[in-house]
């Protein structure tokens, strides 16, 4: 069963300061809590106008919000502040252009325990850096069943019930010097329209193959081998062939799997002794790429088909 996650990260202050090249001034509650991919810049706030404020946003103070702060006196400043934070637990403040935190501000972060960032970055490329950061971190989330590769460039999702030889069929992929993302658990993200695939950090890298156990790809066939994340392009499922079913043969079928809302194009293959899968997913994927690109074989046939 497939997972779907709310979007939610709490994320330690040094990793955040971290991944977004900032100053830590005040460490506060010691941690960041994001579940918004909105940024607030509270000059209405500040002038009173609390409606729409949003304490879960992220709080960006750039050079026309600090100007409005220093042109109240010192105790309209600390009241209208303490109003802001006073609407809810705002993750983090950060100061952009290496703006110095007013006594008044610092004094009711401190109160509440919020973080207080700084950075020398103008304040339209902190907010560029943090819509990208947010995206990514709290796009919607789902697990899978199966094995993501990048085969020829393509992001191909191998799925199937347990048994039906995912992993047999990865391993001899790899061999041939295509690259592993995930086994067994893949973790999706939606990225904008984009379904971004990665592996869970405790088994990055690692492959189970029955009868052998439990092996790592990156240290057995090369850091080339395997890649952090890739765009989810195609869905391969592998199921034991079955006799009474009738199989698409020319492609004509257009199946899709809907993943977090998007519909990733969809291929049934049945699994019988004797069929090369490895072959017939490095022909789906040159295939999907033509398919991109504006040409369809099947198509093209029926249309000749139909031209006599």
């Amino acid at each position: 069963m497939n997972e779907t996650v709310l979007p939610k990260a709490t994320v330690m202050l040094d990793r955040f300061a971290s991944d977004l090249n900032l100053d830590m001034l005040y460490a506060g509650r010691g941690l960041v809590t994001l579940t918004s991919i909105s940024v607030e810049r509270p000059g209405l706030q500040l002038a009173g106008f609390n409606t729409y404020f949003d304490a879960q946003r992220i709080m960006l103070i750039g050079l026309s919000e600090y100007e409005f702060m220093r042109s109240f006196r010192p105790q309209e400043r600390r009241e209208r502040v303490e109003h802001m934070f006073a609407s809810g637990q705002v993750p983090c403040v950060i100061f952009a252009r290496d703006l110095p935190v007013l006594p008044e501000f610092m004094e009711c972060a401190r109160a509440s325990g919020t973080p207080i960032f700084r950075t020398s970055k103008m304040t339209t490329s902190v907010m560029a850096d943090l819509y990208t950061y947010l995206n990514r971190l709290l796009a919607p989330e789902t697990t899978v069943h199966g094995v993501l590769l990048d085969v020829f460039g393509v992001g191909i999702l191998i799925t199937g019930n347990s048994g039906v030889g995912k992993s047999e069929t990865a391993i001899e992929l790899i061999k041939r010097g295509h690259r592993l993302v995930a086994d067994d658990s893949v973790l999706i993200k939606r990225v904008e329209n984009e379904l971004i695939g990665t592996a869970p950090e405790r088994i990055r890298y690692f492959m189970e193959l029955r009868g052998i156990g439990i092996i790592n790809i990156k240290n057995m066939y090369g850091s080339g081998s395997v890649l952090g994340e890739k765009e989810v392009e195609l869905v391969f499922e592998m199921e034991p062939w079955r006799r009474d079913k009738e199989y698409d043969r020319i492609g004509g079928e257009k199946n899709t799997e809907d993943i977090l809302g998007i519909q990733v194009p969809k291929l049934t293959v049945p699994v019988s002794p004797g069929r090369n899968l490895a072959i017939l997913i490095e022909v789906a994927a040159r295939d999907q790429r033509l398919k991109s690109m504006g040409y369809d074989a099947g198509q093209e046939l029926i249309q000749r088909t139909i031209g006599r």
